[in-house]
């Protein structure tokens, strides 16, 4: 078996209204990558913060995001998909631009693959449990 490498990433829990922003791969089933929040990897050089902002505004399409407060850390082992330990640096952000319920984006990923499509829409925070990988390990602190 291949050794886990431990890298690091970060989470991002946008609320508004009691509600969740989370986005499902339109190229997948949900069977198969589920419905995740903006979530994605810290660049060389990059703080938490900066990769939190970045990876928000690349999954969504959208711009007007603020930082409210880092919730945290949690480690999750992804394998078998890939044998990984993600050290997650989870934040709770605020969006300040008007949404619909629904709307299409897709990520860019600089030119060097072929854009991933998604689909994001807004969920009721109780039922956020229900986000893929223990991205919402953490959504007890919000509450804090």
């Amino acid at each position: 078996m291949p050794e886990r490498v431990t890298k690091d990433k970060v989470l991002c829990y946008v609320v508004r209204d009691e509600k969740l922003l989370v986005f499902r791969h339109t190229g997948y089933s949900y069977e198969e990558v589920g419905i995740q929040v903006p979530a994605g990897s810290i660049r060389a050089g990059e703080t938490a913060d900066d990769a939190a902002l970045r990876e928000a505004r690349e999954e969504t399409g959208l711009t007007d995001f603020k930082i409210v407060r880092k919730l945290g850390e949690t480690e999750y082992d992804i394998s078998p998909y890939r044998f990984e330990i993600q050290r997650r640096h989870v934040f709770h952000l605020e969006l300040t631009e008007p949404t619909p319920e629904r709307w299409a984006s897709q990520e860019e990923h600089d030119g060097e693959q072929e854009p991933t499509c998604f689909e994001c829409f807004w969920i009721p925070l109780e039922a956020a449990h229900i986000l893929q990988s223990g991205q919402g390990a953490l959504l007890g602190r919000l509450c804090d």
